[in-house]
């Protein structure tokens, strides 16, 4: 009777398989984990360092404006710190953004098929939440500015997409913003975006000035932070101003703030995983194809396999968690055909590909 209706029905987030969960099933010692798109390589050494340097001040509460990080960001970006966001994960900082601009019957648009964190942060608030399908497997955003309504206020979109890895373009984008209302707000999650800017086509939201615009991104990926819970946002200085009078005071942690910092130093480390990324996202994707797998075009750290029926994905995810090696099911994300396949190191990527040219062959 306590609990309201729309959080009794909440279906919460779900993360992939843990090594340890997997290993608790099946005995199995040698496991590779290539089901959460993290960085194959951890983090930058300069991190652990900082952690080392900074392990005696944990009794302390971490700084609520997290100056130093803030300053490091916006002169990486070329902005001004009150341009800029950090939080506990890209994800806490959606939360603030929820909490800030939403109420009563304001509405919130997005695609079918993308982070299902947006999805539980908008339901768990009790807002209503229109989805338009995916299109070719990529947002489709001619489609979502006619979904557009007067109650709209925030649109989500996902670029590189999680999780299809597919991206709308600068094009298309810019075609997009011509008909969004000003008083609608424009949510980037470009969590992905690092191994994307490669791409002509792609477009970055930072070469925008775009008043109703936010840009959020994270530590998680090509920083090697996922388990620290850093991420960091910009936008224009009177959106920041009244995210943070809603945003959690002491997020992120001291140890969370000092890693991101030294991760943001440390341009070699962030090469070299991008490197190993894109040689690894290849050695998937000419593989997949000559084995006969159908795999979507990806500007992530990860590909996307989309099989015949979700029984079909569900076999092949099945007997790759026999032979060690963890991959995603799609079902939570609305596309129960779907695998999604995490670069890994090139043996672990190996492995990977031996165990589907087995299963194939079968």
């Amino acid at each position: 009777m306590l609990v309201p209706h729309h959080i009794e029905n909440l279906r919460p987030y779900e993360a992939g398989k843990s090594i340890e969960s997997l290993q608790a099933e099946s005995g199995l010692t040698e496991i590779y984990k290539l089901g959460s798109n993290e960085n194959p390589l951890g983090p930058s050494p300069k991190v652990a360092e900082a952690i080392q340097k900074t392990i005696h001040q944990i009794f302390r509460y971490p700084d609520t404006k997290a100056s130093r990080l803030r300053e490091a960001l916006a002169k990486r970006f070329k902005v001004k710190i009150e341009n800029c966001v950090v939080g506990n994960g890209s994800e806490g900082i959606m939360s603030a953004i929820i909490g800030t601009f939403l109420h009563d019957k304001d509405e919130v648009l997005t695609a079918s098929c993308t982070f299902t964190g947006f999805f539980v942060l908008t339901r768990a608030r009790g807002l209503k939440l229109n989805t338009v399908p995916l299109k070719g497997f990529c947002f489709d955003l001619d489609a979502m500015a006619a979904a557009i309504t007067p109650n709209t206020k925030i649109i989500f979109l996902c670029n590189p997409n999680n999780p299809t890895g597919t991206i709308f373009t600068r094009k298309e984008f810019e075609r997009f913003m011509t008909k969004v209302p000003e008083g609608t707000l424009v949510i980037l999650d470009e969590a992905y975006a690092e191994f994307a800017l490669d791409n002509p086509d792609f477009p970055d939201s930072m070469s925008y000035r775009l008043d109703n615009c936010i840009t959020l991104r994270t530590f998680s990926k090509v920083y090697g932070l996922a388990g620290m819970r850093i991420g960091y946002g910009f936008a224009h200085e009177n959106l920041i101003q009244y995210i943070l009078k809603v945003k959690l005071p002491f997020e992120p942690s001291v140890l969370a703030q000092a890693a991101a910092a030294a991760a943001l130093e440390d341009q070699a480390f962030v090469e070299e995983t991008l490197r190993v990324v894109r040689e690894g996202r290849d050695f998937f994707v000419n593989s997949f194809k000559d084995i006969g797998l159908r795999v979507l075009p990806s500007e992530a750290n990860f590909v996307t396999l989309v099989f015949n029926s979700e029984e079909e994905a569900m076999q092949i995810y099945e007997f790759l968690l026999k032979k060690g090696i963890i991959v995603r099911p799609l079902k939570n994300f609305g596309m129960e055909e779907g695998l999604r396949i995490s670069v890994g190191k090139k043996e672990e990527n190996i492995k990977c590909i031996e165990a589907l040219q087995e299963i194939v062959k079968a």
